[in-house]
């Protein structure tokens, strides 16, 4: 009836016209910019705003009002969600912010964020990335060159745990290619070797591909946390005697807590002898590459056959292997009658599909302060590390774990309480406590941020990196006052 023709009339002109008003969504956009603006680069960098604004859980899910419902909010509300996130997080842009091995902000690599965001693009085939695919490729031949490189393959990873990944499949699939088609169980038990103080994801990627976590010997470390060559070599021969295949030494230029770099040449020396694979895990020291005065703390990296290298982790390797290793031919992105040179239709070398754009951040920034800018924030970064050391060292209570060889300062804070009870029963583990008390009273103050864990033998100490650029003298020294003012009544 007529009735029923007009509601089909309705239905069809309702979809011939966008579900999403770009008008209103545009000026939502706007506002909301606005909003991170404000909150999160401009306090979120003020030294005189807090790091974080601490709830406990509970709490804060109510604050956020988390519920998803059956109809959607409005504008204003949506915008309080907003300025509730940034309000409610941890400015990891902020001075005092030394918890992680990142910290502070770039405004062009930010730029390349959201402009990577707003394409919103997969980078696996040139027809929906030809910009990227291009841009990648001129990053990762850069990068080659710092290594000392005149040609290789690469490929950026979402975070150094995937770059390890992709070396240890790389590594097995050289020593044998057959596990690609017949898997693990046509080989014999494997054997990786990495140090005592080398990324957890080592024993990830073992666990996750099939070699089993009982097959990473660990080797022993100095008391710098370098992996000792002669205990390598030593492992090497054990593995043997078990019955196991070495294929693949994980070594580490900027290990997670002490930031120690393993000595790659003789390292090298020993892969070469015993035919591995050495793959060097630099995605947090590998920026000292950038340096003159400092890239010899990774003397021998050309010698690599794969490598995690600076803070944006990639992975170089020998060329043509990383497609070889992963590729699936999917012939709905991968055809092979395409009117473009096909070999930059890079995807088929990823395990991902979907691959985020990861190069532009890095390239915009390197495009606007070039390798000398690059090099003095990495110099920059090692003089703060010197100046907290030396005013460290002069004051009372404050004891280093060891002298940094880059930019991680660990050491324990000996509160009025427990200094010249070195020899008593309970020192240690009344120290223990120390570091974990002091991190919470700055975090429900909103002071500053920065970690501690145990380390092999030794109790609860402080791990501060110097990272940010953003860093000065006077934040070194409030750190240390601070540290001092939360800590001397233990």
């Amino acid at each position: 009836d007529n009735s029923k023709l007009y509601c089909l009339g309705s239905g069809q002109q309702h979809l011939n016209e966008p579900l999403l008003d770009h008008r209103e969504g545009q000026l939502f956009l706007t506002e909301a910019f606005k909003v991170i603006l404000e909150e999160v680069l401009c306090k979120g960098t003020d030294v005189n705003e807090k790091v974080c604004e601490w709830r406990e859980p509970e709490e804060l899910a109510t604050l956020l009002d988390l519920e998803l419902r059956e109809y959607g909010e409005q504008q204003y509300q949506l915008l309080q969600r907003v300025r509730d996130v940034a309000k409610y997080s941890v400015k990891t842009n902020h001075p005092r912010f030394f918890n992680q091995l990142f910290a502070g902000v770039d405004y062009h690599a930010l730029t390349g964020r959201f402009l990577t965001e707003a394409l919103n693009t997969s980078q696996y085939t040139y027809e929906v990335a030809p910009v990227f695919v291009l841009m990648e490729d001129e990053v990762l031949s850069k990068l080659r060159s710092l290594v000392g490189w005149a040609q290789g393959d690469g490929i950026f990873c979402p975070g150094g745990t995937m770059s390890n990944m992709y070396a240890m499949n790389l590594a097995r699939y050289r020593a044998f290619p057959e596990v690609k088609l017949k898997g693990q169980w046509a080989l014999p038990r494997l054997a990786v070797f990495t140090s005592q103080e080398s990324h957890y994801s080592v024993m990830k990627a073992a666990a996750f591909q099939g070699i089993g976590t009982e097959n990473v010997f660990k080797v022993n470390v100095d008391d710098r946390g370098c992996m000792m060559t002669d205990d390598l070599s030593e492992k090497i021969e054990l593995a043997k005697s078990q019955g196991a295949v070495p294929f693949l030494v994980h070594a580490t230029s900027g290990t997670t807590v002490q930031g120690a770099f393993d000595p790659l040449e003789p390292i090298a020396d020993i892969c070469d002898r015993q035919g591995l694979w050495m793959h060097v895990d630099a995605a947090w020291g590998g920026s000292v590459l950038f340096s003159k005065e400092h890239r010899h703390l990774m003397r021998g990296v050309e010698r690599w056959e794969s490598g995690a290298c600076s803070g944006i982790q990639l992975l170089e390797c020998n060329f043509d292997l990383l497609k070889r290793c992963h590729s699936a031919d999917a012939t709905y992105l991968f055809q092979q009658d395409k009117f473009y040179d096909m070999s930059l239709d890079t995807g088929d070398k990823s395990i991902q599909c979907g691959r985020k754009v990861d190069c532009l951040k890095l390239w915009l920034m390197w495009k606007a302060v070039g390798s000398q800018g690059l090099e003095e924030r990495v110099d920059r970064a090692f003089a703060h590390t010197r100046y907290l050391v030396e005013k460290m060292m002069k004051r009372e209570g404050f004891q280093l774990i060891g002298k940094p060889e880059f930019v991680n300062v660990c050491f324990w804070f000996i509160p009025p309480s427990l200094r010249g009870k070195e020899n008593s029963p309970d020192y240690q583990d009344r120290l223990s406590k120390v570091a974990p008390v002091i991190k919470e009273r700055m975090i429900k103050q909103g002071t500053m941020m920065v970690g501690y864990q145990p380390l092999g033998g030794r109790v609860n100490f402080f791990r501060m990196i110097v990272i940010s650029p953003q860093l000065s003298y006077q934040d070194m020294t409030f750190f240390l006052d601070e540290i001092e003012r939360l800590g001397n009544n233990l």
